[in-house]
């Protein structure tokens, strides 16, 4: 069962406290840059944990400024669809609402999830950051770097720390991303021509218990390293199996080289 910390009261609640119940989960992100993108892939993540839990959700964006260049962002890093929020009246019967804001933001009634920012020359925070693929400028003409040829370099690097800590998203911190991305869809590629084997009842139960941990993705990661280096005790098709599983998820594309030439 999922449980997310609940900003304003400091307290974990169950994110769908009704079974088979809707879910609206709102993100509030104004403004182009790491920050605001960071705060529509915790949505992303939240998003994909409750529909994994087999709960419906609605997904929603809600800001005031450079809304296309933000969609268009959400796409590259290969986020689901938002819809828009901006003027939502009452609600239509969800059982649950989820806010995800970015620290200190202001946001409606309804369970907060905080995002915390994101600071660093290689990815500035502000509404004049990192513009997605074929989105033109907009506001001050002003140096904005594009995303990486692999924007999974830039989703990684973001859901490698915490939500709840700033992201400092320097050269060293994406590099190590793009290194890791490239071992792992290697590995998984290989993996893949072993014999299949399903996923150990533990490493399933290790990867659920920490995204319905309030989302804890580097614990996620963490249990992918081990899987990496398990040794013989994991064969080589639990391995494919445990890293598609976790991909659902992550939706880090890590089966993207299967069926590739060697």
């Amino acid at each position: 069962m999922l449980r997310i910390i609940d900003a304003r009261t400091g307290e974990a609640v169950v994110a769908a406290p009704v079974r088979r119940g809707l879910t609206r989960v709102q993100a509030h992100a104004s403004g182009y840059g790491t920050g605001a993108l960071r705060v529509l892939l915790v949505t992303d993540v939240l998003v994909r944990a409750l529909e994994l839990g087999g709960t419906p959700v609605w997904a929603l964006l809600t800001g005031e400024r450079q809304q296309a260049e933000l969609r268009a962002g959400a796409a590259a890093l290969g986020m689901h669809p938002f819809e828009d929020g901006q003027d939502l009246g009452a609600g239509v019967g969800e059982a649950q609402v989820l806010h995800v804001v970015g620290e200190g933001a202001p946001a409606p009634d309804g369970v907060r999830v905080a995002v915390a920012p994101v600071t660093g020359s290689a990815g500035p925070s502000d509404p004049d950051g990192p513009r997605p693929p074929g989105a033109a400028p907009t506001g001050p003409a002003v140096p904005r770097p594009a995303l990486p040829a692999d924007p999974s370099v830039l989703r990684l690097a973001l859901l490698s720390r915490p939500r709840t800590e700033p992201v400092h998203l320097e050269a060293a911190l994406l590099s190590e991303a793009h290194e890791t991305l490239v071992r792992w869809r290697g590995a998984v590629a290989g993996w893949a021509r072993r014999p299949s084997r399903p996923v150990p009842d533990e490493v399933r139960g290790r990867l659920r218990n920490a995204w319905e941990d309030d989302l804890d993705v580097p614990e996620m990661l963490r249990v992918l390293r081990w899987a990496e280096d398990a040794g013989p005790e994991l064969p080589d098709g639990a391995r494919f199996e445990t890293y598609a599983y976790a991909d659902r998820l992550l939706g880090l594309e890590l089966t993207r080289d299967v069926g590739a030439p060697a």
